[in-house]
């Protein structure tokens, strides 16, 4: 089974991000938005600063973090710094949803450069 988890530092210490199948649901509800729009405005850096927070929030969620702990997490780590920060966890999040990530033992690894393609394509 292909590991939809990403790993990064946040805040104080690494932490697990994943969207799973009941989240991604939230996900789309929350940002009105089908998650391959959400995705792409990711990638076309037309999000909103709304799209980047709740994606931290459910992936933390999504990685065993509890609820509230999760909006505090997002709330003293993500909000108050700059939009590229927030980016660059939100971003990973949403590529291991996308194309899983290389974790599971023999599984070849993901090839991260086919998010970067699409990102510098002109719609």
């Amino acid at each position: 089974m292909t590991d939809l988890s990403h790993r990064a530092f946040f805040g104080d210490r690494e932490r697990v991000f994943a969207i799973p199948p009941e989240l991604i649901v939230e996900l789309e509800r929350k940002l009105g938005s089908g998650i391959g729009a959400i995705y792409q405005r990711l990638l076309d850096r037309h999000y909103q600063h709304a799209d980047l927070l709740e994606i931290i929030r459910l992936g933390l969620i999504g990685g065993g973090e509890d609820a509230k702990a999760s909006a505090g997490l997002v709330d003293a780590y993500a909000k108050p710094r700059p939009i590229s920060e927030a980016l660059a966890v939100a971003l990973p999040i949403m590529d291991a949803l996308f194309f899983g990530t290389a974790a599971d033992v023999g599984a070849a690894p993901v090839d991260q450069s086919a998010s970067e393609d699409v990102a510098h394509e002109q719609p």
